[in-house]
Parts: C-alpha cells; structure tokens; sequence
C-alpha cells in the first residue's frame, strides 16, 4: 500500500523494526527535549503529514519498551489518523510512573498500524437477535 507522506522531521519515515513486525515505529521530532512529569502528558510533534486512503485509519499505538520501562503510554490509545486529516501527526504521551521521563529529539515515542475500517448505516430494531450470553456483561464469561 503506497500512502502520500510529507516528512519535515529530521529523522527516517516511520519504520518496522522487524520483518514481521505490524507497527511501523514513529519518531519524535523536537527542537528541545520535553520533561514529563508524573502523571503528565503532551502533545509531541513528528513531523509528519500524511495522506491516508479513503477506507482505511492510521492508528497511534505505544510501544511496548516504553510503557514497560518507563510507564510511558498514550492517553487515547488507540489515536486515529482519519482519511481526510492533513494536519501534523502528534502523539499525545502520557506518563504513568512516578518519575520524570524525558522524551529526546528522534526517540521512537509510538508505534502505526494501517487499518481498514467499514461506514455503517444503523438499522433500528425493535429487538436484537438472541444469544447464549445474552445481556451478560464485564466478568461474565470467568474468573480471569
């Protein structure tokens, strides 16, 4: 899938780290180092400005180090890229542990995945159809 990119960053296009990694790895782009504290989150711009077909949605995901090394994750995870956006993309990051985290000018701060998504017209009912679980909901289907 080709998608139209505009990369004023100074850093490589987003990037697999593996051959058969899903998530193409996204890269901070700062003029100077942004301090999160506890609990803080930000906006950190990428540099990036794309161009995501008709279809499909371009998802902002954290990255597994981060959030296990420093409890750095998204606050909307995961974000949405829609088709018809052009603005910059920026990773809202948030800090959950208790320390200050420094995010550095080309640290990989998130990771993308390309998504097709469906356009749904309701149908409005009068009744659904049944199942074995019913209207059954969080924790019903066990104890883990």
């Amino acid at each position: 899938m080709q998608i139209p990119i505009i990369n004023r960053s100074r850093h490589p296009l987003p990037a697999r780290q593996t051959a058969h990694a899903a998530g193409l790895d996204v890269r901070a782009n700062l003029d100077a180092p942004v301090t999160l504290g506890p609990m803080q989150r930000a906006l950190i711009p990428t540099g990036l400005f794309m161009a995501i077909p008709v279809g499909y949605e371009m998802q902002v995901r954290p990255r597994s180090g981060l959030a296990y090394k420093h409890g750095i994750g998204l606050v909307n995870s995961p974000g949405t890229i829609d088709a018809d956006f052009r603005g910059e993309l920026q990773v809202l990051l948030i800090n959950f542990s208790d320390q200050d985290f420094v995010v550095q000018d080309g640290e990989r701060i998130a990771q993308l995945i390309v998504a097709r998504h469906e356009v749904v017209d309701w149908e409005p009912v009068k009744k659904l159809s049944e199942t074995g679980r019913g209207t059954d909901g969080i924790g019903s289907t066990g104890s883990a």
